[in-house]
């Protein structure tokens, strides 16, 4: 029988929790609890390191052939405020990037309607070459998805093309709740969690690493977010190929999704965060995003099992859209005295982990 004092051995003995386990822990009111198992449990893996990368995002374009129910960011081609950047400005942010100290840039957009597949294949040939100490972090599974579709390629061969372009990893976007009850509600749209998670066993297969989320805060219970991790854990025992989890609170003041919330509380976001780190004990690494947490709680739930803040970031549109309350960057000095005064070690990373030397 599941019970606090059975999962508190698990977690000692270094045992996998299961569902039921995990939801006892969503259920439970003792925050400081869960927050110390989940400690104890990135301690043994990272020590007292927490990572986070000099990176610059670009949204290439906000225009969307989906119409997601919670996206305050997509936009019809005719809306006044869509956008569609060329990719010389888009190159000339990745080489601004670059001379800033930037080792990651992160590229994530709309479903372009008009755009096609050559576009984006010579977006990353360009930034490659005027900015080649750049990592490429590009496209969601979502955006893989269109390729293949206006291309008319597979996704394997969309994939093996923008590696050679370029590419050098994926993000997390995308995965919203893969529970497909809830995935029918909020996002009927776009792709279905079986085909997100498929496109992710594909780039892992083709070698490369990529990230995985979840979106929470809206229609999902405890149990679909419980299953939504299950189906990552199971994704991560097959491959290895997922870097980091990301926990993403849904940000309801511009949201089209209308809902009788205020969005997460702290609570439930250090829950969630600490419960992920207990319950996917075969992905290396935990991210506290701070764009949509802020600062604070950010800094907090370094005390519950995150090691990875993000980044630099430098003009992210999507969260802030939304209505994120958060800074559009952050200094690299400010992240590092976020981490030494949560009594913390900073390691400033690459896309793939690795320690930058500066």
């Amino acid at each position: 029988m599941t019970s606090f004092t059975t999962i508190s051995e698990k977690v000692h003995a270094g045992e996998r929790l299961s569902c039921d386990d995990a939801l006892l822990l969503y259920e439970s009111r003792d925050l400081l609890a869960i927050g110390e198992l989940a400690a104890l449990a990135n301690a043994r893996r990272n020590g007292a390191r927490v990572y986070f990368n000099v990176n610059r995002h670009i949204n290439p374009t906000n225009i969307c052939v989906n119409r997601c129910a919670f996206c305050a960011f997509s936009r019809t081609a005719g809306a006044a405020d869509a956008y569609t950047l060329s990719r010389e400005e888009m190159v000339r942010r990745a080489r601004e990037a670059q001379h800033q100290g930037a080792t990651e840039v992160h590229l994530v957009g709309g479903l372009h309607p008009d755009l096609p597949f050559d576009f984006y294949l010579e977006l990353l040939r360009e930034i490659g070459q005027a900015a080649p100490q750049l990592h490429i972090k590009a496209f969601t599974a979502v955006e893989i998805d269109w390729f293949a579709t206006i291309s008319g390629l597979s996704a394997e061969t969309v994939l093996e093309r923008l590696m050679a372009a370029g590419l050098g990893s994926m993000p997390a976007g995308g995965a919203e709740i893969l529970v497909e009850g809830v995935r029918q509600r909020i996002c009927p749209e776009k792709i279905s969690g079986h085909r997100w998670l498929e496109i992710h066993r594909l780039a892992h297969r083709a070698g490369l690493k990529t990230n995985c989320s979840m979106l929470y805060g809206h229609l999902e219970t405890y149990d679909d977010r419980v299953r939504h991790m299950e189906l990552l854990r199971e994704l991560q025992d097959e491959t290895g190929g997922f870097q980091v989890f990301i926990p993403l609170a849904w940000q309801p003041e511009n949201s089209p999704l209308k809902l009788d919330t205020r969005g997460t509380s702290g609570l439930d976001d250090l829950k969630t965060l600490a419960i992920a780190r207990l319950f996917l004990d075969n992905i290396p690494h935990l991210k506290a995003y701070w764009i949509m947490l802020g600062e604070k709680i950010a800094q907090v739930a370094l005390a519950f099992g995150v090691d990875d803040l993000d980044g630099t970031v430098v003009e992210e549109r999507i969260g802030h859209d939304a209505g994120a309350s958060s800074p559009q960057s952050l200094s690299r000095e400010r992240i590092c005295h976020l981490i030494r005064m949560a009594g913390k070690q900073p390691v400033e990373r690459d896309t793939l982990y690795n320690p930058v030397i500066r």
